[in-house]
């Protein structure tokens, strides 16, 4: 039921985001250095929102109704999106609707750690993380058909976008039971001071040094429409590229966290590397619709071999009383990452071409790898 709220929101969501860049660049003026600014903004805000809503389920014991508060500010946020007049109302907006995501976040994923049996937590974040995944797909597809029949009309697609976001609060609000607590397990009295941070353990930081360095050669993307864009892919068909991607990524996750559950998540992430490696290859390198089709294939493979697998590895590592604390910090940290790494991939993009940023991208790729390579030892847990 979570992957199904998860789906309904992504189908909103992306067919805004798929449309998004296009719109700043060519209806509203913006640079592409600003929308690597703002999608690093929007993603790093979500990020920090989750420290704080991860720790009050945790104070409180309950994690539904923080998630169902973040679904809820997501989906009322949404008409501001057509409404926006200019490129200033488009980053409140988008600031105001990743501040929902980052509430919903931590809880809706230590929600599922509660739930999930040991033996099947990469399945369970796999599942939720395909059907996600179906909506991200879904939604790009909805814009393709929406602005062929409304002559690019961005607006009208924004506002289309607004029912499934609406639709997916009333099920978290009244179709998902939250189980109840084990009594067992005392809430934590203070889940941000260091002596909570200290009771994480060395592998859950082990797991969050990860996060950062596979998050640092994965910038948004937010890009990958760009370089479509670059290569003249008409403004109507530019959310096929997130339409491919989050095909792959949805037909990969389940099976990779399915995979991961019997042969540990260590070597399946540094597939995921390698599969980054060889899409900015493509990308930087084959400026053709060839070219951007590989380099899509393979950065949805990645993101299906990694992302579940990274919060699986979190609530491996994590206490039970501190799971909304550890998926919030986790978050906090891979968001910086991410603001960091979109900005700079708008400045290269700006200074060098397409091709400075995924060569960069390369090149953060590799570095990644050797960084798993040298923690990845240390994941004691492996999915076990």
């Amino acid at each position: 039921m979570l992957g199904f709220v998860s789906m309904l929101m992504d189908i909103s969501s992306e067919m805004i985001h798929a449309l998004l860049p296009i719109y700043l660049v060519t209806v509203l003026g913006a640079s592409t250095l600003t929308v690597g600014f703002i999608e690093g903004i929007a993603e790093a805000t979500a990020s920090i929102t989750k420290i704080f809503s991860g720790a009050l389920s945790d104070w409180l014991g309950r994690r539904k109704l923080l998630a169902a508060l973040g679904y809820g500010l997501a989906a009322f946020t949404k008409p501001l999106f057509p409404l926006a007049p200019s490129v200033e109302w488009l980053v409140a907006a988008r600031f105001i609707d990743r501040v929902g995501k980052g509430i919903r976040g931590a809880p809706r994923d230590a929600l599922i750690a509660d739930i999930a049996p040991v033996g099947l937590r990469g399945a369970s974040f796999g599942l939720r993380q395909s059907l996600d995944t179906i909506g991200a797909f879904v939604g790009p597809l909805a814009a393709i058909g929406l602005m062929w029949w409304t002559v690019d009309n961005f607006t009208i697609v924004f506002w289309v976008a607004v029912l499934p976001a609406f639709l997916s609060f009333g099920l978290i609000a009244f179709a998902v039971n939250e189980p109840d607590p084990d009594p067992s397990r005392k809430p934590a009295k203070n889940p941000l001071n260091l002596a909570a941070m200290r009771q994480l353990g060395a592998v859950y930081w082990r797991v969050v040094a990860v996060g950062i360095v596979f998050t640092l050669a994965r910038f948004s993307e937010a890009f990958l429409i760009l370089r479509a864009q670059n290569i003249g892919l008409n403004a109507m068909w530019v959310p096929a590229v997130l339409v491919l991607m989050n095909i792959v990524y949805a037909l990969s996750a389940y099976p990779a966290g399915v995979l991961s559950d019997r042969i540990g998540r260590t070597r399946l992430l540094a597939l995921g590397l390698v599969f980054l490696a060889g899409a900015d290859l493509a990308l930087a390198l084959l400026p053709n619709l060839a070219g951007l089709a590989l380099g899509v294939v393979l950065w949805g493979l990645h993101m299906g071999l990694t992302q579940g697998l990274l919060s699986a590895l979190v609530a491996d590592a994590a206490p039970p009383s501190l799971r909304g604390t550890a998926f919030g910090y986790f978050n906090l940290f891979t968001g910086l990452a991410l603001l960091a790494a979109s900005v700079i991939a708008g400045a290269l993009w700006d200074a060098y071409g397409p091709q400075g940023t995924f060569l960069a991208g390369l090149g953060f790729a590799l570095v990644s790898l050797l960084g798993l390579l040298a923690v990845g030892g240390g994941l004691a847990t492996e999915g076990k």
